[in-house]
């Protein structure tokens, strides 16, 4: 299946570098260009992507308004990978909130942006456990929250934590040593007792109930 692809970025010297990027990758498909995210709002809803590269500050209509706004307006809802210039950008967080599935600096190298389109295209999150935990601890101050985390199981617990860590359910299932559809049961349990919308919201919920603290996570290699 080929994944249809929107741009979203103020700078068109980063659009062209970008979807240059992309398109070598078999596959994937730039399938439109917005310069803000009023633009973008217009084309998610007329292309109808399955993932939207999301840039933050912009003139307009903000990356975080306008993930929000798209999530809420287009149907089916793409998949928002948010980049960053600024990888302890504050405004990163808000566009988790909003619900992006993940994030990226500018700098990431080309295979691992095009990696995570992939993955956030398939359902997955892309999330860099240290980098997220500094991010939340410096917008909002950890404090557990027994009543949430208390309806969990000591397995669902588990697989919040591992999610938290930036797990994939794959990953997830190689850890427990259960099969990936036990672990998507698993995470859909978690999802609904916290009363969160995604892996995303999940994973910064245990970062701000103070279940996972940010020097427990590492960025990946």
């Amino acid at each position: 299946m080929t994944v249809r692809v929107l741009l979203v970025d103020d700078e068109a010297l980063v659009r062209a570098g970008l979807s240059v990027i992309l398109q070598t990758e078999p596959g994937i498909e730039v399938v439109g260009e917005a310069e803000d995210g009023a633009q973008a709002l217009v084309l998610a809803g007329r292309l109808r992507p399955d993932v939207v590269v999301m840039d933050i500050r912009m003139p307009r209509l903000d990356g975080i308004r306008a993930t929000g706004l798209i999530l809420e307006r287009v149907a089916p809802p793409p998949a928002v990978l948010v980049l960053t210039t600024f990888e302890n950008d504050g405004y990163v967080t808000e566009a988790l909130r909003a619900g992006a599935c993940g994030f990226l600096a500018k700098r990431t190298p080309p295979e691992r942006i095009r990696h995570a389109v992939h993955v956030v295209a398939g359902g997955e999150s892309v999330l860099f456990p240290a980098q997220l935990g500094r991010l939340v601890a410096g917008r909002t101050r950890p404090a557990r929250d027994d009543r949430r985390l208390a309806a969990l199981t000591e397995r669902e617990t588990e697989v919040l934590r591992l999610i938290a860590a930036g797990m994939s359910n794959a990953e997830i299932g190689d850890r427990l040593h259960v099969g990936v559809q036990t672990v998507k049961t698993h995470v859909g349990a978690v999802l609904t007792k916290l009363g969160v919308r995604d892996r995303t919201q999940a994973a910064i919920t245990a970062y701000t109930t103070g279940l996972v603290h940010p020097a427990a996570g590492e960025d990946p290699a």
